[in-house]
């Protein structure tokens, strides 16, 4: 369980990270907040195994690293369900920001963020905050309110009885995202994939992919024309 940030002790941090000039830099700058970190990994398995052992207060995960920084946080928020996760990446790929936040993390942040900052925000994370950038908030925005748009243009149709998974595939197809690609951003097999888009296909009576697409981009034009 996460530690009570008034509490006089050092708050525990796990630093998990590929590169160890990174890591090395990381430990220097959040040591010098007060953070005590309780341990660091070079890949997903370990930080998985690390965080199991001994729960740390937050857990920063490097996107790229070896096994999968966003498998890892899938793992470690569906196993302790109250210790924060936030990522770390080198890019602000909006693949990877999405399938962060669906695998439960608190947090996105890039590697050029000033160091000065990487503990106080880390604190806000404990607390309950979310951590983002404002370019990538302001991309989360965009996607939160293209999505409304698009569950609005078949509701009104009378289209409602898709399931909060179903959606979430229909959102994937919308963006162009592949079966693999979406299985990956979901956290669930391509098998599942196909099933889910099998039954879109049929509550929205369309022959294909393409077509459940079509049919969104038309009636969110209709929608807007209104």
């Amino acid at each position: 369980m996460a530690a009570d940030v008034s509490a006089p002790q050092p708050l525990r941090v796990l630093i998990a990270d590929g590169h160890v000039p990174t890591r090395a830099g990381i430990r220097v700058a959040l040591e010098g907040d007060g953070f005590v970190v309780c341990a660091e990994e070079a890949t997903a398995s370990g930080a998985v195994a690390a965080a199991l052992r001994d729960p740390p207060d937050v857990c920063l995960l490097e996107v790229d690293m070896p096994g999968g920084g966003i498998e890892a946080a899938a793992t470690i928020r569906a196993r302790l369900s109250t210790t924060p996760v936030v990522m770390l990446s080198g890019s602000d790929n909006d693949d990877d920001l999405f399938a962060a936040l669906q695998a439960g993390a608190s947090g996105y942040l890039l590697k050029g963020m000033n160091p000065s900052r990487l503990g106080p925000t880390l604190v806000g994370v404990i607390r309950g905050e979310a951590a983002l950038p404002r370019e990538l908030t302001a991309r989360l925005i965009r996607e939160f309110r293209a999505r409304v748009r698009r569950e609005t243009a078949l509701v009104r149709r009378g289209e409602n009885d898709l399931t909060r998974r179903e959606w979430e595939v229909l959102d994937c197809l919308c963006e162009g995202l592949s079966t693999s690609r979406t299985a990956d951003r979901l956290f669930i097999s391509p098998t599942t994939v196909r099933r889910h888009v099998g039954s879109i296909l049929g509550k929205l009576d369309v022959p294909s992919r393409q077509a459940a697409v079509d049919l969104v981009a038309q009636r969110s034009r209709n929608l807007n024309d209104q």
